[in-house]
Order: C-alpha cells, then sequence, then structure tokens
C-alpha cells in the first residue's frame, strides 16, 4: 500500500494551531528573563570573586560563547520535540499545541533535576591539554567550534525532517576538534581524543536504537497478549481523543520522554557551559567554593590515602618537583603511555594539590590569583588516576585503586560543579525550544515510518521503552540519543504489528546516523582549525 494512501484516509491532526498571542508575549517574557537572569548571575559571581565587570573582552567572548551553547541547547529543544510529542498528537491524545508546551515544561523541569553526570561525562572526552587552558585562543576556538558545528548538522537535519542524534552530532563535533588539535602540533590524530571514553560513548550511541527497536516490539506484541482490548490497537478516528485510561498512559509516557531528554540532553549544553565559564572568568567559576566545611579535612585525608597507596612514604615531601610531575601526568594521559616515572609523577602532583589547600585553609579561601593554577592541577590529577586506576600496566591492587578513587572523588567535588544559574539558563534554552519549529520531525515520525497510521499501543510501547533507555543512560551517565530510541521504536511496533516500513524514511535516519559523525568530525575540525587562525 502506497505511504501517501495510507496516512491520508485519516485526518491529520491541526499541526497549525499556534502558541496564540497571550502564549507569543508569554515566550518572549521568558527569554528575556532568561536573559537578564543569566546576565546578573555572571555579574553577582564575578563580582563576589573580585573581577572588574568592566573588563570588557572577557565578558565580550563569554556573551558570545554563551549565546552558542544556549543556541545548541535551543535548537536541540525544536529538533528533539518529535521524541516526546509525535506519539500524543498522532493518536489524538494533547492537541499539538498543547502538547509542545506540556513537553517544554517538563523538558525544563528535568534539566533542573538532572544529576550533572553526563556534563562531564562529555567533557572528559576534549584533550586534557585544551581543558587545561580554555583560557586560551585555542580554547575559545575549541568551544565555537563545536558548538558551531553541531548546532549547523541539527539544523541541516530538522530542515530536511530527517530525525537524527544531537548527541552523535556533539560527540562528533568534539572528536573532530581532538583529531584537529592533535594533528596541527605535529601528533598522530588518535592522540587527540580519549578513545576509551569515546568507545564507551559509541556503544550507548550505537546499542540504544536496537534497543529501542527490539524492546518496543517485544513490548507491543506483550501487549497484544496481555492486554486484549481492541481499542488499543486500532487506529485512532479522526479528531476523536482516546479512551481516558488509553489517553492517560500517552500522556504519561509523554511526560516520562520530555523529563527524560531533558534530564539527559540538558546536561551536554551544561558541561560546555561550565568549560566556557572557567575560561573567561576563572576566578569565579575555576573552583566549587561552595563545599561543606567539612570537605578540607576530608580532602586532606584521602590525599595522604592515595599519595601512600602510590609509593610515598608518609610524613615525606616527594623527590620530584610539582612542574616536572605536572609534565609527566599531561603527557602520560595524551600519550596514554605508562613510563616509570608516571606513578611518582601522580604522587607528587597529588601531595602538591593537598599542600596548596592546606596552605589557604580551603578552597573558598584560595586567592582569585591562585584558583585557575589549582583547579587545573586537581582537573589534571583526577584525570591522571581515572587512567591509571584503569592501567594494567601500573600493576595496582584493589586497595590501591581504592584509596585513589576515593581521592578522586574530592577532587571532582572542587572542581566539576554546575551552579543553579547556569541549570535554569539550559532549562529555559531547551524548555523554549521544544516549542518552536517542530513540525517538519513530527510529521516524520508521525506518518512517515509505518505505513499505517500509529495506534495508541505503538504511541505508547515506543514511548514507554525511550523513557526508561533514556533514564537507564542518565543514571550510568552516558550520552544516548533520544531520537534514535524513539524512532527506532516506532519502527519496531510497526515491524511487530506486520504494518511494513517507508523504506525512504528509513534510509534516510541510517543515512543520517551513519553520516552525522563523519560529517560533525570534518566539520568540527576544520572550523577548529579556522577558528584557530582567527583568534
Amino acid at each position: 500500500m502506497n505511504a501517501s494512501v495510507a496516512v491520508s484516509k485519516y485526518e491529520r491532526p491541526n499541526l497549525e494551531g499556534g502558541l496564540g498571542l497571550a502564549g507569543q508575549l508569554g515566550f518572549g517574557a521568558a527569554i528575556l528573563a532568561a536573559i537578564a537572569y543569566v546576565a546578573y548571575s555572571v555579574y553577582a559571581d564575578a563580582n563576589a570573586a573580585g573581577v572588574s565587570a568592566m573588563a570588557f573582552l572577557p565578558f565580550a567572548l563569554l556573551f558570545i560563547a554563551l549565546l552558542i551553547a544556549l543556541g545548541f541547547e535551543f535548537v536541540n529543544g525544536f529538533h528533539d520535540t518529535a521524541n516526546a510529542v509525535a506519539t500524543v498528537i498522532y493518536t489524538n491524545a494533547m492537541p499539538a499545541n498543547v502538547a509542545v508546551v506540556w513537553s517544554g515544561f517538563f523538558n525544563f523541569v528535568g534539566v533542573l533535576l538532572s544529576s550533572g553526570a553526563v556534563a562531564f561525562g562529555i567533557v572528559s572526552l576534549l584533550p586534557v591539554e585544551l581543558i587545561l587552558q580554555v583560557g586560551s585562543s585555542a580554547g575559545f576556538a575549541m568551544v565555537f567550534a563545536l558548538l558551531i558545528a553541531a548546532i549547523m548538522w541539527n539544523l541541516a537535519t530538522w530542515w530536511l525532517g530527517i530525525p537524527s542524534s544531537s548527541s552523535h552530532t556533539l560527540i562528533g563535533s568534539i572528536i573532530g576538534v581532538g583529531v584537529a588539535n592533535a594533528m596541527m602540533h605535529g601528533k598522530s590524530g588518535t592522540a587527540g581524543v580519549d578513545w576509551t571514553k569515546a568507545s564507551e560513548i559509541g556503544q550507548a550511541l550505537l546499542v540504544s536504537p536496537l534497543v529501542g527497536f527490539g524492546v518496543a516490539a517485544l513490548l507491543f506484541l506483550a501487549m497484544k497478549v496481555l492486554i486484549r482490548n481492541k481499542e488499543l490497537y486500532q487506529e485512532p478516528k479522526d479528531g476523536v481523543p482516546p479512551p481516558l485510561w488509553i489517553r492517560a498512559l500517552l500522556i504519561f509516557t509523554c511526560t516520562g520522554v520530555s523529563f527524560a531528554h531533558g534530564s539527559n540532553d540538558g546536561q551536554k549544553g551544561m558541561g560546555l557551559i561550565m568549560l566556557i565559564l572557567i575560561g573567561t572568568v576563572p576566578t569565579a567559576y575555576a573552583l566549587n567554593r561552595a563545599v561543606p566545611a567539612s570537605y578540607t579535612q576530608e580532602f586532606h585525608v584521602g590525599a595522604d590515602a592515595a599519595y601512600a597507596a602510590l609509593g610515598g612514604a608518609p610524613g615525606t615531601n616527594p623527590a620530584l618537583q610539582p612542574v616536572a610531575a605536572r609534565i609527566a601526568v599531561t603527557s602520560y594521559i595524551a600519550d596514554k603511555t605508562h613510563q616509570a616515572s608516571t606513578t611518582p609523577a601522580l604522587a607528587a602532583l597529588i601531595k602538591d594539590i593537598d599542600r596548596q589547600v592546606d596552605e589557604y585553609g580551603s578552597l573558598a579561601k584560595v586567592p582569585a590569583a591562585a584558583s585557575e593554577n589549582v583547579r587545573n592541577d586537581m582537573y589534571l590529577a583526577s584525570e591522571g588516576i581515572k587512567r591509571l586506576a584503569k592501567d594494567k600496566a601500573a600493576h595496582l591492587n584493589e586497595s590501591q585503586v581504592e584509596a585513589i578513587n576515593g581521592f578522586k572523588k574530592s577532587l571532582d567535588a572542587g572542581t566539576r560543579f554546575i551552579p543553579t544559574w547556569v541549570k535554569v539558563a539550559v532549562a529555559f534554552a531547551l524548555g523554549l525550544g521544544t516549542m518552536v519549529g517542530w513540525k517538519r520531525i513530527v510529521v516524520t515520525v508521525g506518518e512517515k515510518i509505518g505505513k499505517s497510521h500509529l495506534t495508541y499501543a505503538q504511541g505508547a510501547s515506543a514511548e514507554l521503552v525511550a523513557m526508561g533507555t533514556i533514564f537507564a543512560a542518565d543514571h550510568l551517565g552516558l550520552p544516548v540519543s533520544t531520537t534514535h530510541v524513539l524512532s527506532s521504536g516506532v519502527a519496531g511496533t510497526m515491524a511487530a504489528n506486520g504494518s511494513g516500513l517507508q523504506m525512504s524514511t528509513v534510509r534516510n535516519m541510517l543515512m543520517a546516523w551513519v553520516l552525522t559523525l563523519p560529517v560533525s568530525i570534518l566539520l568540527a575540525g576544520g572550523l577548529y582549525a579556522l577558528f584557530s587562525t582567527l583568534l
């Protein structure tokens, strides 16, 4: 049966209803309020840290970078709206204009309540040398390149109405920057990325659509066996809402996917915004000055334990000087090759960090001029510990690994934090983004994946699986593609029902899936080389 004929038998839901005058005014007011809130928060934080707001260049770069980062989240919002709302719209469970506002609100809430684990999982893919120099021209070139590349590909696939992955795009952009940076410094392209973390994330992105397809198909078949209600498996009647319990189920899944999308996807922008803030206003954002009073003592105890675990004798100072230790640890992270000096160098770095924190009394008392250097040492030690703990060449036993990982938690608590206002800003950008530009991909998911109209059971199965998969990934600190999970889930239910798939759409989705990584790698790498020259 021809796809257009199959869908045209049923009246398409009204996709033209806008927000109305009141909604448009509210939308504009929300944008202005968010911008004002961000500006005030940055000013207050900088002022508290003793940074002059009249320092024009850092704040100009900060404004541009924040605008691009929040722009990425805004585009991510309208690019991925279809994942949550297509099923409720095409089953008449909610009117389109209500559904997108509903989804936007729960995306907003999801961002606010997110853990932050995914944010720093993304950041850890970036080359350590660029993160340590994020305030330099290379650091700004890195942030601008990867964000602009991700936005360009997201807009291209949105314009064509192809569901593609924002996570995939951002990961590709990060890899592109890492590879370009390595090659520009005469290294192999493989040296520019943490490939262990990249493969871990890549596996999550690869497996999640397969999970979406298979599990959604199985769930749909199980529903057919266990719930013998014919209405659940029938195509919706023109403009008629489903029975109350089915409608409640569909709205619940829409809510869950929206919340999960905000919780997972919102974090991708958070980590990058923190890099921007650390690069432009390090005195205010390099260190978490809001750690509890007990932190300093716990930090000292953990540092002693880690130092001893790496061979340092209690009460002694390492023979290796801090400068040499930093060079050795940086080289170890970049080259991924354990040398005889690696473990003593990391021990020396840990001892020096503990000395610095002890001298100042707490992170809150670290002078503005020293905060960036202390943060860089802490970040470097954390990344060194992460690699050493998994490196078989280091020959560490279980108790040694436990000691250094325990100290790593203290290091991360002092450097990997997200201020409340950053969460609020990203929540606004992602939430408001869901309310515009959603129609193109909603039509693809709702009409162009299967050869028959989406049924209530198919919509609920696909969204339940998407919601569960994203929540699980969020808990594990892994980014997954909401788009791939949901659209493959819809395809899985169509296949399980024998409805047939529109192969032209499936081919486009597979092409986008295959091309996203190489295209975003090339885009970001090229932009990084260009921006490095210009800046």
